[in-house]
């Protein structure tokens, strides 16, 4: 049975960001993600976590924002691997036990195959350096409407990287906003591909809103996940129409928590 958790980047933005962890603790949720640690005081941070008990459920790589992520960029192997071991240390500290890298953009200079071939270099790199830690290194595809240049933007070509890497510790994130943008067929390409798949997020299209007010049919979706036997997180990563608290009313807060 998968559990709930929400991204503080984006939900509870009404808030100064240290009281959003509070927040999520309020709506009865048991876990948070977040993007870049760089952006947080991680003192803060963890004190919050521990003050309402809640769960990291994954956080980003940091990377240089114009880079869009590191994973296949040839000139750029040491950083991401920096960057690497400086997501392992925190992710001890935090407790979490998923982290997420961004594939960084198409380049100038590169053919798409030795962009790739940086990638899949990365991720073998990763797997290696994962044994042991207890943390799953996932990377994520996204859309190319609302990121132009950016290297990965199709579920097959992650699915067939977390083959090809063939390591536990590597996996594909989900992301049902971008899937649905770039190739629909949510439900039966999460069906075949659920053993590769280490993270999933969510929100609605268009707009990047919470389920229900767009085109996916989230009870279907999600009672389909549950019958996969999916048992990860399902994060929350919307941006809401409205206020947040508002914004969880198609999820009965009986179901928020951490389910068995």
């Amino acid at each position: 049975m998968f559990t709930y958790g929400v991204n503080i980047s984006l939900l509870f933005s009404e808030y100064p960001w240290p009281e959003r962890i509070g927040k999520v603790a309020e709506a009865g949720f048991s876990a948070f993600e977040f993007w870049f640690p760089a952006q947080y005081d991680l003192n803060i941070l963890q004190e919050k976590k521990e003050e309402f008990g809640l769960e990291v459920a994954l956080f980003n790589l940091n990377t240089p924002p114009q880079l869009k992520g590191l994973l296949c960029h040839p000139r750029e192997v040491r950083q991401f691997r920096e960057s690497l071991d400086e997501a392992i240390s925190l992710a001890h500290r935090l407790g979490c036990h998923r982290i997420n890298t961004l594939t960084g953009k198409v380049l100038d200079g590169f053919s798409r195959e030795e962009q790739q071939d940086c990638a899949l270099e990365n991720l073998r790199y990763a797997a290696q350096r994962l044994e042991g830690e207890g943390i799953t290194l996932v990377f994520e595809a996204l859309n190319h409407y609302d990121n132009p240049g950016y290297f990965l933007t199709n579920s097959r070509e992650g699915f067939r990287w977390v083959e090809e890497v063939g390591s536990p510790w590597v996996k594909f994130q989900y992301d049902l906003y971008h899937m649905q943008l770039m190739e629909g067929n949510l439900v039966n390409t999460m069906r075949a591909n659920l053993d590769k798949i280490g993270h999933i997020q969510i929100a609605d299209v268009p707009g990047r809103h919470e389920p229900g007010t767009g085109e996916i049919n989230y009870p279907f979706v999600l009672k389909a996940l549950e019958e996969m036997g999916y048992q990860g997180f399902v994060n929350l990563e919307y941006i809401p129409s409205g206020r947040s608290e508002d914004s969880f009313a198609w999820l009965p807060r009986s179901a928020r928590g951490r389910r068995k």
